[in-house]
């Protein structure tokens, strides 16, 4: 079964509607492979592999109460996968997860009988990721360990939700990921007062963009535990939020 939820978090009652999700079928990813070829040599040279978004299909069955209210209804169906308009979509079969998806190919709304009908939409995902569907916080005063519980890497380039946000005191605040090597510095000072806010690219002080005052680096965490050191401050609190992305 699927839910069917708007990208401001409102969910739409499909079944209410007489929409009823049969079934959802999500494609591998689709590598997108970069080479460079070499006069006279054989095969060729592998640069990188990337990913394409994510498709998938998901089919339904449509039922009007009478037979005047199927074009209503078929017209909901048009209006709801309208192709142009991205929402997200959860099999309750793994409801931790979502994809943003919108419809990729033309269909049609096939009529079974005079208040019934199915139909078959393509769907496309801009990222090869499905996401949690929470957002979990945690908070920390000391040096930590993070488990980041998905398949992916966070990466604060890409995954714009994450978020860290540092209170205390601290001159020449250092936060290091020492499992994947990164480290995101700021040759500044905070007061207790002070909020650092670093979201998506960007490193904010109480709103204020401080990223000309930082090493210009951002963080990323492998999959499994990450080992989180921070330096500049001793009395502190970071709240780390973030999603979980999966194959």
């Amino acid at each position: 079964m699927i839910i069917f939820e708007n990208l401001n978090g409102h969910t739409v009652d499909l079944k209410a509607a007489g929409i009823y999700p049969l079934r959802l079928t999500v494609d591998s990813l689709t590598p997108r492979i970069s080479t460079e070829i070499v006069e006279g040599m054989d095969g060729h040279i592998d640069l990188e592999t990337t990913y394409e978004g994510r498709t998938m299909s998901a089919s339904f069955f449509v039922e009007s109460k009478y037979g005047v209210d199927y074009y209503q209804l078929r017209n909901l169906v048009y209006n709801l996968f309208n192709g142009k308009s991205y929402f997200y979509i959860i099999d309750e079969n793994d409801p931790s997860k979502r994809w943003k998806v919108k419809t990729s190919e033309r269909y049609t709304v096939e009529k079974l009988s005079w208040i019934a009908g199915n139909f078959t939409v393509n769907l496309v995902s801009p990222s090869p990721y499905a996401e949690s569907v929470s957002m979990p916080h945690y908070q920390f005063k000391d040096k930590f360990s993070f488990y980041n519980n998905g398949d992916v890497v966070i990466d604060m380039r890409t995954q714009q939700d994450t978020e860290i946000e540092f209170r205390g005191v601290s001159e020449g605040l250092t936060i290091s990921n020492q499992t994947t090597g990164d480290t995101w510095s700021y040759d500044g000072s905070t007061t207790a007062d002070d909020v650092i806010l670093l979201k998506g690219i960007r490193s904010t002080k109480n709103g204020t963009s401080i990223f000309g005052n930082t090493n210009k680096k951002l963080l990323t965490f492998a999959p499994q535990w990450n080992s989180v050191h921070i330096t500049g401050s001793t009395d502190f609190t970071l709240v780390f939020k973030t999603r979980f992305y999966f194959i």
